[in-house]
């Protein structure tokens, strides 16, 4: 992949709904290019849709971004996933999703097996930010899924704690769950705050400095 060769380009700082607004009467989806093997896109649906049964022959993570969205897993087993929830489904879960009041979530595909935190549950829908508790002074880092070609983490920021510069291994998408920080990348400085988004290209140089308490989710692709 050639550089600003991948679909987010433009605006640094950005909500999903920027990206992938959701339409009366209609599901659409957005590939986002971080990865040729993880497959990673927005979806939005509009009020009353849905989308029928389907199964994949990988682990299938979900991230809410706006609204709800209502997942019937095997046809039995009913779960709401909202805004910074997320939720793990295995390999050959029957699934069907539909919303009565409209959504937007993001899906990621990873063509080998994951590894898990213990604290997630599959099937389960569980709350990105109280996954991670503030530490006095600190930096806490939260590795929730993760193999050889992608990483999902959560991070919480002490007031006034800063990640120094460093270079992002693959293309990644940074999302403030929780506060405001300061985004510095590639010479120049961004504000983010709770419900934003940043993009980062492979090799970009970063780093990130919290205004007050401040917690974000990160998602690495590098294959």
């Amino acid at each position: 992949m050639t550089k600003n060769s991948w679909i987010l380009l433009g605006k640094k700082v950005f909500t999903i709904a920027d990206k992938r607004p959701v339409k009366e009467n209609m599901v659409i989806s957005r590939e986002v290019k971080l990865g040729e093997k993880t497959k990673v896109a927005y979806f939005s649906m509009g009020q009353g849709t849905s989308i029928s049964q389907e199964s994949y022959n990988t682990w299938v993570i979900y991230i809410g971004g706006e609204r709800e969205t209502i997942f019937v897993l095997n046809e039995e087993k009913q779960v709401v996933v909202r805004k910074d929830d997320i939720l793990i489904i295995p390999e050959k879960t029957i699934c069907e999703r539909k919303t009565e009041t409209g959504s937007i979530y993001t899906e990621i595909m990873s063509p080998k097996e994951i590894a898990m935190n213990p604290l997630l549950k599959m099937n389960e829908p569980m709350e990105l930010k109280r996954l991670i508790e503030y530490e006095e002074g600190s930096i806490a880092n939260l590795n929730l899924i993760y193999n050889d070609t992608m990483k999902y983490a959560i991070m919480a920021f002490d007031e006034n704690t800063v990640l120094t510069p460093h270079r992002a291994s693959g293309n990644a998408i940074i999302t403030a769950l929780e506060g405001e920080a300061i985004i510095g990348y590639e010479g120049e400085e961004y504000e983010v705050k709770a419900g934003e988004c940043f993009q980062l290209e492979k090799n970009g140089l970063h780093s990130v400095t919290a205004k007050g308490k401040f917690k974000m989710s990160f998602l690495l692709v590098t294959a």
